[in-house]
């Protein structure tokens, strides 16, 4: 890549990660454009679709929270990994206002840019939650698309400014429930 296309391609994801945190998922791309000092078609030819910007944005926590799954399965007790490994990827998909329903919708469509990062972290999750469920931690009615599903519920409740003060109680009553019905789960 030319010098000043990698300056405009750091450039657009810089200023993409503070209008998608300000303005959520559905954000301007053409107000993403003119904040970042760049053209519309630039932005086009780096990242030819929302999703494949979106993709790009949250690649890089995806990657860490598959990494963190691999690292708490070794040094955490199986509740405890599921339970941090939750936390962290409801924490993740919430950094984005609104991405929640890209990430739901891009699971089942693998021509989506979000498809394989988000199929990954699923499988991620996955392994933690069979985990729990073969320690007797965890419910055994719930499979990886239950887990994935709640994280997007999760997610969407801190989105909401009604329900973002009782997020946390709300993260602690779902994971209890994950968990054998244990209070708090956290």
């Amino acid at each position: 890549m030319r010098a000043d296309a990698k300056k405009n391609y750091d450039q657009l994801l810089v200023v993409a990660a503070a209008v998608v945190t300000e303005q959520g998922a559905d954000a301007s791309l053409r107000d993403i454009a003119r904040r970042a000092g760049v053209g519309l078609a630039t932005l086009y030819r780096h990242f030819p679709t929302r999703e494949a910007l979106l993709e790009t944005l949250l690649r890089a926590g995806f990657d860490e929270l598959t990494a963190k799954a691999a690292e708490l399965e070794t040094s955490s007790s199986a509740e405890d990994a599921l339970v941090t490994w939750l936390r962290d990827c409801v924490g993740c998909a919430h950094s984005y206002r609104g991405v929640t329903e890209h990430m739901m919708a891009a699971i089942d469509d693998p021509e989506s840019a979000l498809h394989a990062s988000c199929v990954t972290m699923r499988a991620a999750g996955t392994r933690l939650l069979r985990r729990a469920q073969d320690a007797g931690v965890a419910r055994g009615d719930i499979d990886g698309g239950d887990l994935f599903a709640l994280v997007g519920a999760l997610a969407w409740l801190n989105d909401q400014p009604s329900l973002a003060p009782r997020a946390d109680h709300l993260f602690g009553v779902i994971a209890g429930t994950i968990l054998n019905g244990r209070a708090g789960g956290a």
